[in-house]
């Protein structure tokens, strides 16, 4: 039995399709034991199972004029939600952002560094074991690995950078390794953050009190009266992703920001000056977190069903094992670097290796975890830095390796 679909229909089937992972993943992610869950991550695996089971079917059933518009929309609801995520981080963030990444600069730097460095050198070690167990030349072995590095840090520019860098033809073996190691590259980040406070004991309350007096010590009060724009602050919002998107879209060489990078730097600053003269830029509190939470969800959906529409077809096993060490080392070390070396508070350290792993929906469940914003201004200092070093180690892995 075929179906066909006008233009109109076939968006109203796609939404369908996407409130329907919405809903069950939430269900999913309510599912606890011994108090650790997926939370908003289980929205992720419920699309990446849509995606593997009814990707290839929608996307023969949304054709409208031979074209099948399945992929492009689920870009947009990515994209979309990806926006209003890291703009609503920015701005939470933004009041107590520059004191605390004044504070605690250099090891914001550090802790990037170390986290990247040690899941490049993991990635070469990858390299090295599996050039003597695999039939692929090396130029693909090196294309894989550094798929499954950028994957295993949910790192887009570092996959994009990798599929540039790699030789003519090979850059769907790069988008294969990315696909097997996102999957663990985002639930495993999640499930840290959520693990380390339970294995320490940590005294939950405490360890915010120690975060909120280091973020929100300096944070500036304006008393006159501003002129809101609108009720709920839609427009500062909007204008913030505006500037954001062209700010990450410009390129110096093959390096960006990206909507990721831009809209976050747009967010800290609209919320680190909150007004020009008697007009306020911030949006309400209630409105920033309803857009948070629309937005990761949102993104996580389009992520998981589009990533999911391959991950049968190039799964194997030792692939995913990969993805599973360069995700996990590169944590435990920075985690054990913050602690020891940089002496950290414990969310000012789970912050950071949310930014220094470039994990979008890890920074999502911390936030529920801790019951603070303020983990955001650790996310957001470090981000930039892991940002900048993983798209170079990627592409140096793919020179000296390939």
């Amino acid at each position: 039995m075929e179906f066909t679909f006008s233009a109109a229909t076939g968006v109203s089937f796609m939404m369908l399709c996407l409130f329907a992972v919405l809903a069950f993943g939430y269900l999913l992610g309510r599912i606890t034991i011994k108090g650790i869950s997926l939370g908003s991550a289980g929205v992720f695996i419920m699309a990446l199972v849509f995606g593997c089971f009814f990707y290839n079917n929608l996307s023969e059933a949304l054709t409208v004029n031979d074209t099948s518009f399945v992929k492009d929309a689920l870009k947009v609801i990515e994209n979309i939600g990806l926006m209003f995520f890291v703009t609503a981080v920015g701005f939470i963030a933004g009041p107590g952002f520059v004191s605390n990444f004044k504070k605690n600069f250099k090891s914001y730097v550090l802790l990037g560094l170390v986290i990247i460095v040690s899941g490049a050198v993991v990635c070469i070690g990858c390299i090295l074991v599996d050039r003597n167990f695999t039939t692929l030349s090396t130029q693909e072995v090196a294309a894989m690995m550094t798929g499954i590095f950028a994957g295993a840090l949910t790192s887009t520019p570092a996959f994009s950078a990798s599929k540039g860098a790699v030789a003519e033809g090979l850059d769907g073996i790069v988008s294969t390794g990315y696909g097997i190691a996102y999957l663990f590259g985002v639930v495993g980040v999640v499930l840290f953050v959520q693990l380390v406070p339970k294995i320490m004991g940590a005294d939950i309350a405490a360890e915010r009190e120690k975060i909120t007096a280091t973020d929100t010590g300096t944070k500036k009060t304006c008393d006159r009266k501003l002129i809101e724009m609108d009720e709920f602050g839609f427009m500062p919002l909007a204008l913030a992703v505006l500037i954001g998107v062209t700010v990450g879209s410009l390129k110096f060489g093959n390096f960006s920001l990206t909507t990721t990078g831009g809209c976050l730097l747009a967010g800290l600053l609209f919320g680190h000056f909150q007004h020009i003269g008697s007009v306020s830029l911030m949006p309400k509190t209630s409105t920033l977190k309803a857009l948070r939470e629309l937005g990761l969800v949102f993104f996580l959906a389009g992520a998981g069903i589009s990533g999911g529409a391959n991950f049968v077809n190039y799964f194997k096993a030792v692939y995913f094992l990969y993805g599973i060490v360069m995700t996990v080392l590169p944590m435990i070390i920075g985690f054990l670097f913050a602690k020891y070396i940089l002496k950290l508070p414990l969310f000012n350290n789970l912050g950071s290796i949310t930014g220094g792993m470039t994990s979008t929906p890890a920074l999502g469940t911390l936030i529920h975890v801790t019951g603070t914003e303020d983990v955001a201004s650790a996310y957001a200092a470090t981000y930039p830095i892991a940002l900048i070093s993983v798209v170079f180690a990627s592409q140096l892995i793919i020179i000296f390796f390939s």
